[in-house]
């Protein structure tokens, strides 16, 4: 136990005694922020827990994996009770409905596939809690996230945990410069399994709690019947479409499908087929090849930098993420600054590239940033409208 408190200490970056600081910890009730708790507490450190109540789906407050509601405050309060720290409760439903369940659905809606725990990341966990935090008066907020931050010339700079099976980075991207002074990631460092033994070492009640899982607030693991419900038009029935236009069969609506699918299409013999766009004005879905799914370049929304300053009119060489479990691939990044956005141009083909998932860059172990992939309408359709941005000040002028 002594050694991972020392390095605790070292990695939490705060001049003097421990003593000196309050801490807020997001206790989700899991293992991982429920070890960040302790060790920060059995370090020194003024811990208050807070947990966030997220929403309350009736069966998905116990169900096994869920979390942010019914069992998992509970359990936090447990651990809270179990290491003598404060812990509040804060009821965030209203705004996690709108700012990522309705931002979830409508995502679908326009033919995109959203990725949700980003969206609370930055909208709940990293914009509404920092500012709590602040208001506590605390040194900083620590989250169990599996991601590093570390001092640059600049400032601190977010990094890829130490453990590539359990890096988070790819969901933090939306992170700002700002934000990131105040933010605490005490378990960057260390592997899953290290987590879990620490967490019985410190006999925490949550030691063998499973893993909670993504989307979480779909309590029956079908996001198509709650997009269809929430946007009624995402689940019109229309035509499914070679790229030629001609009509292979009909779908139950768009919500049910994804760039780069092919199982589920609905269409039997002949070359397996894929997804290839999503055309929600028209309520088409357009499969083909393959093949045809290998993009080099790709406009990308809202991007978000915490490099270095850029130059003017120059190509930033970057490595890119299109997906979260797929390695990074080789690109240049056009920023512009003028509407926030970028064209990113692969220097290979990085697979099936579905508008509404993030393009997170790297050098190295270093997250440089990122942004949302757009959708760019097929032949015939009417332009979609451009998603706001949060802050269109992201990119900074060079």
């Amino acid at each position: 136990m002594i050694a991972p408190m020392i390095r605790v200490r070292d990695d939490i970056d705060l001049a003097g005694s421990p003593a000196d600081h309050r801490i807020v910890v997001a206790m989700s009730g899991g293992v991982d922020s429920s070890v960040v708790a302790a060790l920060l507490a059995k370090a020194g450190f003024s811990v208050i827990g807070i947990t966030l109540q997220l929403y309350d789906h009736g069966a998905a407050t116990g169900r096994k994996g869920a979390c942010c509601a019914g069992q998992d405050v509970r359990d936090a309060a447990r651990v809270a009770a179990h290491l003598g720290i404060a812990h509040y409760v804060l009821d965030y439903e209203a705004r996690f409905r709108t700012a990522v369940i309705e931002d979830f659905a409508e995502s679908y809606g326009r033919g995109e596939t959203p990725i949700p725990c980003i969206r609370c990341n930055e909208r709940i966990k990293f914009r509404d809690l920092l500012e709590t935090a602040r208001d506590l008066g605390a040194s900083a907020l620590a989250t169990g996230h599996y991601v590093r931050r570390r001092p640059g010339p600049d400032g601190p700079e977010l990094c890829r945990a130490r453990d590539p099976a359990r890096d988070q980075s790819y969901f933090l991207f939306r992170t700002t410069r700002s934000e990131l002074d105040m933010l605490r990631f005490p378990l960057g460092a260390l592997a899953k399994d290290e987590t879990r033994a620490l967490a019985r070492d410190l006999a925490l009640p949550v030691a063998d709690k499973p893993d909670s899982q993504d989307i979480c607030f779909v309590p029956t693991g079908s996001y198509a019947a709650l997009v269809a419900r929430l946007r009624p038009e995402a689940g019109e029935p229309g035509d499914i479409v070679d790229r030629s236009g001609r009509v292979l069969g009909r779908h139950r609506g768009i919500a049910h499908f994804t760039i780069g699918q092919r199982k589920g299409i609905g269409i039997a013999g002949g070359e397996p087929l894929y997804v290839l766009r999503l055309e929600p004005e028209a309520r088409r879905v357009v499969v083909g090849p393959r093949d045809a799914l290998a993009e080099t370049r790709l406009f990308l929304s809202e991007v978000n930098w915490l490099g270095p300053p850029l130059a003017a009119a120059s190509a930033v060489p970057i490595a890119a993420k299109l997906r979260s479990t797929q390695p990074p691939v080789a690109a240049r990044l056009f920023p512009d600054p003028e509407t926030g956005g970028a064209e990113l141009v692969l220097d290979m083909p990085g697979g099936a590239v579905a508008p509404g998932q993030a393009a997170v860059f790297y050098d190295g172990e270093r997250v440089l940033g990122g942004g949302w992939i757009a959708r760019r309408p097929g032949p015939g359709e009417a332009a979609a409208a451009r998603r706001p941005g949060r802050d269109p000040g992201l990119i900074p002028p060079a």
